[in-house]
């Protein structure tokens, strides 16, 4: 589908340029603080062709950047294949990963030629039975690691490593997170703990203390991406925070996203979905996709309600909605 000069903007009037795109709800790992059921795949997450579709249509829409995401996207069969079709969409300047790891000491270099550019790894401790609490019995620490080197060493454009920060679990090895990614010249990220599952939050201003007094001091800085993170600078490289609960930064939303049974959701905090996979099978045009995002858009609130109470009562888990 050629592009279009149709803008995709919300109620208020944002831009959004920016999809995730999850491939998958299934995940080799039970992470507390995102995964509270069990998914199964079969013909109800989207196809691949399905996937090239929408992505065409949300690229004739003016979105820029895709971020293939999942419960875990590499247990995808097609997931190098799929990055290659989205990388090749008319429009889409960026194809962006996020993983837990496991399998990337295989996957770094053809997900590198397939047209991936940015790799996001999800990693909460350095400690094997930290992990192991936080993750469960499938996740493996040496694992991660080796994928971390193999991406390092493939030479993605961008490396992040992602840390959700919980409260007397993994609050105390903070520098250590932040040492690790920079000796392999990775940007290493602190995620507040949203309300979709277990654990202590820990206030993105507190992680700023804790990373000082843990020997890793800040300055700050005017990097930005794609995304909703800002970055403070160190002796060693940048060290990025997203603050969802405590800094808000709805006003500046660029992103949507579709779940991998084609649930398009226009905000992570809500829970109203379009069902973009029964309109690609009953036959819905380009042209009808275009409005019928276009519409669901149109009813997205200024902002999410994740920090009131009752939020973890009518948000969606994580692990389904594709973070």
């Amino acid at each position: 589908m050629a592009c279009s000069p149709r803008t995709l903007l919300d109620a208020q009037g944002r831009h959004i340029q920016y999809l995730r795109l999850s491939l998958t709800d299934r995940c080799n790992f039970r992470c507390s603080y995102c995964s509270v059921s069990n998914y199964e795949d079969g013909d109800r997450i989207l196809s691949r062709p399905e996937i090239r579709r929408v992505v065409a249509a949300f690229a004739g829409l003016g979105v820029r950047r895709v971020r293939l995401t999942g419960g875990e996207p590499t247990l995808r069969r097609e997931v190098v294949e799929i990055a290659a079709d989205v990388r090749a969409t008319p429009g889409i300047e960026e194809v962006a990963l996020t993983t837990n790891g496991h399998s990337l000491r295989q996957l770094a270099v053809p997900l590198r030629d397939a047209g991936v550019l940015a790799l996001n790894v999800s990693i909460d401790t350095l400690d094997a039975a930290t992990l192991a609490r936080i993750s469960g019995r499938g996740a493996r620490l040496h694992e991660v690691l080796d994928g971390i080197d193999a991406a390092a060493a493939a030479g993605f454009g961008s490396l992040k490593l992602n840390t959700v920060v919980m409260g007397g679990v993994n609050d105390g090895e903070l520098g250590a997170l932040v040492r690790h990614a920079w000796s392999r010249g990775a940007t290493p990220r602190f995620i507040e703990l949203m309300p979709f599952g277990d654990g202590v939050p820990v206030p993105t201003a507190v992680v700023k203390r804790k990373l000082t007094e843990q020997g890793v001091p800040l300055l700050p800085d005017p990097k930005r991406g794609w995304g909703p993170a800002h970055y403070m600078r160190g002796a060693g490289g940048h060290v990025g925070f997203i603050g969802a609960i405590t800094e808000n930064f709805c006003e500046t939303c660029n992103r949507a996203r579709i779940t991998a049974d084609g649930g398009f959701q226009a905000c992570l905090g809500g829970s109203e979905r379009l069902d973009l996979r029964d309109l690609l099978r009953a036959g819905a045009s380009d042209e009808h996709l275009a409005d019928a995002v276009q519409a669901a858009l149109g009813r997205k609130g200024p902002r999410h309600h994740m920090d009131e109470a009752g939020a973890r009562l009518v948000t969606l888990p994580m692990m389904g909605i594709g973070g």
